[in-house]
């Protein structure tokens, strides 16, 4: 029996729910007929203590419990709200509410009684307030998963969206001021709260907590280590804070540890030997930091585990036994250094649902035993060394599988299983690099599957038309790239799978028209086929569309004035190398979702339309190798995103005018308008603007690739769109006049291509200034003077070229100069060296005089020289600014070179040393 209820309490409560809309679209979880908690608040029912989700003291009859999770609550709240008259409230319970980004209120410090505050995942925003830590008899406290969008599951905190925008925020109080008189606390979550400082070493004092959630709250500094003894510590979880530091601590006997996550962290060292004596540990989660070295033999000890998870480390050597893990169920390792065969007593954990060992060094056969685990629903081999002929029969006893990858290995698969009841439950199947000759046949008729990648194997002729049945509701990813495929079996106009998001089938052989994907596709990549024809009309209707790659192909006919119109979804558009003729459409639009459009490489015509200065979130723009006549596109320098700008080869004119705003190409990186017909003198207006060619801090610069996420293969190259062709042709720009003093601000450049003008005067000494330079190219100019001998501090220079021009003097010396050879120099018959058969002999060289014949400049390049050696380089004519941070020279070098043209050809290569 209930008891009675106190009138002032029940208005307090009516007037709490008077003041929100009930909104079924705001509940987290809802069915046809669900009714919120509230729905039972009614003046006809005046017993408030028999309302849903009130609970009242069975002898006062006072309000001490209110539990409105899930209420479909949506509104403000503030600190005067009837809510905070309810002062006899032990425990308030608001979670998966939509309060609307309203504050905590302040309030909510009147109710000195509460012992359970839980406002997760509620959309309160902002602050938090110091009057929390005045509720001294708080033992739960809960106030996380409060983000936009909402990014955690109903009732849990496993699965969130780390790009998720935190709302709440833990700074004026801090951490520390927030919890310090909390000291009974047993359970503490304040998960995707943005705490940019470092965990308070008192909590390590709070001897009663048992449950600590810190997920994603941008910690800092190095984590104490008493955290993880806790005498009472059952569940420590510690998820994607990059910024904390520290190791793990020895562990003791008497720890109650049941479930440890620290994951995606920067802790590092090893496993420590005595995590073995975690004998109450059922789930054990270190993935993604920095943990080295060896897994410690005695985490073979901890036998309730179910849950092990320690991928994405630098562990290496062979596995330790987990012969006695018999309750394990999930099992992780991959993305470490392991190596060795697969150890066979992993296929007696007959428990295991999950064995994922992808991207470790595991080398020899797949064990036949592991038929024996029965139980597995996803298995993932990939990315290893495994090798041998493997009969795909012998995993067909795994009914339950949901997924297998058995993708780059050196594995040879065989076998033919004809039934679908073979994996009757498959959702994905891997098998890229396994040496298949053909499409599986046992992918036949099953109709749970969602991804399929067969890609980088030696599959021949058409793509049968039992296979475009396959999937054909469900499937959402197909990867048939890398492959030698001619084309589909009675080839489909429109491909037939209708739930399709992503598809590559690039680099085959497909022959005819291009094939139109279904409407639900966001990604299609169909580029460096032999497709020919126009593209459909039907493309046009593909408003879902983000990334489009038709590159490399011998398409034809105008491009589709609508594909302007699919901008407000495509964030890249690959139509380069093929045979596009007509003008550029016109048709961009406000609101473009645009990052990369390529069009070089096919013979369009014409003005750059204005329109393209709508597409604001464009980084790369790729009109090169056409037939544009047009003046310099100044027009452009307004798009705040521009990082590339690629015009070469084309039919440019004029000289490049002053720039018309303030701020001009803000974040241009690479520029290169080699091989038109621009003359006049190198506008020195916009390398002041060229803001982003100036930064130096390595911290500072983003790599150069579009943040656009889609599978680009195993070998991790760099995508075809910031892979640019390098072609040889006489056909250069004039510009004239002097080098200006302001291309010294530009200190990021990393290569600077200034050869082939009609420059003239000395070189300016703010070069100096160009700290970050790789390569300088100036030949084929009428520059004179001398060479400054403060080059020789640029460090990094590798490649130099100053051949045929009027340079005089000595060539300087030291460091990088000492390398470079005579061809570097060529040309220039008063310069004076000990790379240079004449050498300097005193202050006053004998230095012949100059003659017409030394002139090489007078008509441009009339000089008759090797164009492959001096415009193989990428963006011979102008300047390259190249700011992409050291990462460029010290990982990517190789590949900086091969697709940026810092060439280093034989003839002007440095000795090595």
């Amino acid at each position: 029996m209930h008891p009675l209820c106190h009138a002032d309490e029940r208005s307090a409560l009516l007037q709490f729910k008077e003041s929100f809309t009930i909104n079924y679209s705001t509940c987290r979880f809802f069915y046809d007929d669900y009714l919120p908690p509230v729905a039972s608040w009614t003046l006809e029912n005046s017993s408030c203590c028999s309302w849903d989700g009130v609970y009242c003291d069975k002898k006062s009859g006072h309000v001490i419990g209110l539990e409105l999770i899930n209420s479909c609550l949506y509104g403000s709240i503030n600190s005067s709200s009837s809510l905070f008259q309810l002062v006899h409230l032990q425990l308030l319970d608001l979670s998966y509410n939509n309060f609307n980004f309203s504050r905590i209120p302040s309030s909510i410090g009147n109710l000195s009684k509460l012992k359970y505050l839980r406002l997760s995942d509620s959309f309160f925003a902002g602050q938090i307030p110091l009057e929390i830590s005045r509720l001294s008899k708080l033992s739960s406290l809960d106030l996380s998963c409060n983000s936009h969008p909402s990014s955690c599951t109903f009732f849990g905190m496993f699965s969130f969206d780390p790009s998720s925008k935190r709302l709440l925020e833990l700074k004026r109080p801090h951490f520390e001021s927030l919890v310090q008189n909390l000291t009974i606390l047993e359970e503490l979550s304040l998960s995707l709260v943005n705490i940019p400082y470092p965990v308070p070493s008192l909590l390590a004092n709070m001897s009663s907590l048992s449950s600590l959630m810190l997920t994603s709250c941008g910690l800092l500094g190095e984590l104490p280590t008493n955290i993880f003894q806790l005498p009472n510590a059952e569940f420590l979880h510690l998820v994607q804070n990059p910024g904390l530091t520290g190791n793990l601590p020895d562990f003791n006997w008497t720890s109650h540890l049941n479930y440890l996550y620290v994951m995606g962290t920067g802790l590092s060292g090893e496993i420590p030997a005595s995590i073995g004596n975690l004998g109450s540990l059922e789930q054990l989660s270190l993935g993604f930091n920095n943990f080295s070295r060896f897994v410690p033999p005695s985490i073979g000890n901890l036998s309730k585990l179910t849950v092990m998870a320690l991928s994405g480390n630098s562990f290496r050597g062979n596995l330790p036994s987990f012969a006695n893990l018999n309750h394990l169920a999930s099992l992780d390792l991959g993305s470490n250094g392991f190596a060795g065969p697969i150890p066979f007593n992993l296929m007696n954990l007959t428990r295991l649902t999950s064995l994922n060992l992808e991207s470790n060094k595991f080398q020899g056969p797949i064990p036949s035993s592991i038929s024996r685990l029965k139980n597995l629903m996803n298995l993932d081999l990939s990315f290893n060394n495994l090798s041998g002929t493997m009969e795909i029969d012998s995993l067909h006893v795994l009914k339950n599988l949901t997924t297998l990858s058995l993708s780059f290995n050196k594995l040879s698969l065989l076998g033919k299983i004809n039934s679908s009841a073979s994996f009757p439950n498959l959702m994905t199947l891997s098998l890229a690099s396994c040496n298949l000759s053909e499409f599986p046949q046992y992918l036949q008729n099953l109709d749970r599957l969602m991804y399929v990648d067969l890609s980088y194997n030696n599959i021949h002729g058409l793509v049968p038309q039992w296979f475009l049945e396959t999937g054909k509701e469900t499937l959402q990813n197909l990867d048939l790239s890398h492959n030698f495929l001619t084309g589909f079996d009675q080839s489909p106009l429109v491909l037939p799978w209708s739930s399709l998001l992503i598809l590559k089938i690039d680099s085959n052989r497909i022959q005819g028209l291009l094939p139109v994907p279904p409407l639900s596709t966001v990604s299609y990549i169909i580029s460096n086929n032999s497709m020919t024809g126009e593209i459909p009309p039907l493309i046009c209707n593909q408003t879902l569309l983000q990334v489009l790659d038709l590159s490399k192909n011998n398409l034809s006919g105008q491009i589709p004035e609508c594909l302007g119109n699919l901008s407000n979804s495509l964030s890249i558009l690959n139509l380069g190398s093929n045979n596009f003729h007509g003008t550029i459409p016109q048709t961009w639009t406000h609101g473009s979702k645009l990052r990369m459009i390529n069009l070089g490489q096919n013979k369009l015509k014409g003005l750059i339309p204005r329109s393209m200065s709508k597409c604001a979130m464009l980084e790369i723009l790729d009109l090169g190798h056409n037939q544009i006549n047009d003046t310099f596109p100044f027009w452009l320098g307004t798009l705040p995103e521009l990082k590339i700008l690629i015009l070469r080869f084309n039919k440019f004119h004029g000289a490049i005018e002053s720039p018309y705003f303030k701020s001009t190409f803000p974040k241009l990186r690479i520029i290169d308008l080699s091989y038109n017909d621009l003359v006049g003198n190198l506008p020195s207006e916009y390398f002041n603007s060229f803001n982003s060619m100036k930064i130096t801090d390595a911290e500072q610069l983003a790599y150069l690739q579009a943040d656009i996420s889609f599978n680009m293969g195993p070998t991790n190259k760099m995508p075809a769109y910031l892979s640019f062709p390098m072609m040889a042709r006489d056909y250069s720009n004039r510009f004239e006049g002097e080098i200006p003093e302001s291309i010294g601000t530009l200190k990021g450049l990393i290569a600077l291509d200034l050869s082939n003008n009609l420059l003239s005067g000395h070189i300016p000494s703010a070069m100096v200034n160009l700290t970050q330079l790789e390569s300088l190219d100036l030949s084929l100019n009428k520059l004179s003077g001398e060479i400054p001998q403060q080059l020789a501090q640029l460090n990094f220079l590798s490649f130099f070229n100053v051949s045929y021009n009027n340079f005089t003097g000595p060539v300087p010396r030291g460091n990088q100069f000492d390398t470079f050879l005579n061809n570097s120099f060529e040309g220039n018959l008063r310069l004076c060296g000990n790379q240079l058969s004449r050498k300097c002999e005193g202050p006053k060289a004998f230095l012949p005089p100059l003659s017409a014949s030394t002139d090489n400049q007078e008509s441009g390049s009339s000089f008759e020289f090797d164009w492959k050696i001096v415009v193989i380089g990428y963006g011979s004519g102008f300047i390259i600014g190249v700011v992409i941070g050291r990462i460029v020279i010290t990982r990517k070098h190789d590949w900086f070179l091969k697709n940026f043209g810092i060439r280093q050809p034989k003839a002007s290569k440095g000795k090595k040393k």
